[in-house]
């Protein structure tokens, strides 16, 4: 995969777990809204555990992928904390089922998700530097 697909899905990735991040944080004010604007599915768990899903298989790939071009450890080890805050949150009941430590647990996940796919267009970034060092091309 090329360094510059590989700097776009970082950058979905961290706004896409910002979004989350947001979301999460907002949801506890939202509920009370949601059924009245017709868009509760937002705030259901069918949808939260999708999306988590997704934020987790796609998270794992493009870091996965971006890993084996700079080995470095820096952005895995913020998305697995991250991730595991995000599956605690939807997974265990009585977590989900209490509204501002859930949101809370949720919005912490998420952001470290984000921060990882931050580090990991960062760790690209030099690494594309580097090459380009070698090359003498700076």
């Amino acid at each position: 995969m090329s360094p510059q697909r590989l700097q776009w899905l970082d950058r979905l990735g961290a706004a896409g777990s910002l979004l989350c991040a947001i979301h999460c944080a907002l949801l506890p004010l939202a509920i009370a809204l949601l059924p009245s604007l017709g868009v509760a599915v937002l705030a259901g768990d069918g949808f939260e555990q999708g999306f988590v899903a997704f934020a987790s298989l796609f998270a794992l790939l493009v870091l996965g992928w971006s890993y084996r071009r700079h080995r470095a450890l820096r952005a895995l080890a913020l998305l697995a904390p991250g991730l595991a805050l995000l599956w605690w949150a939807v997974l265990y009941p009585p977590l989900h089922a209490s509204t501002w430590p859930h949101a809370l647990v949720m919005t912490t996940g998420g952001t470290l998700v984000g921060l990882a796919h931050w580090a990991n267009l960062r760790l690209n970034h030099a690494q594309a530097d580097c090459r380009a060092c070698a090359r003498g091309a700076c």
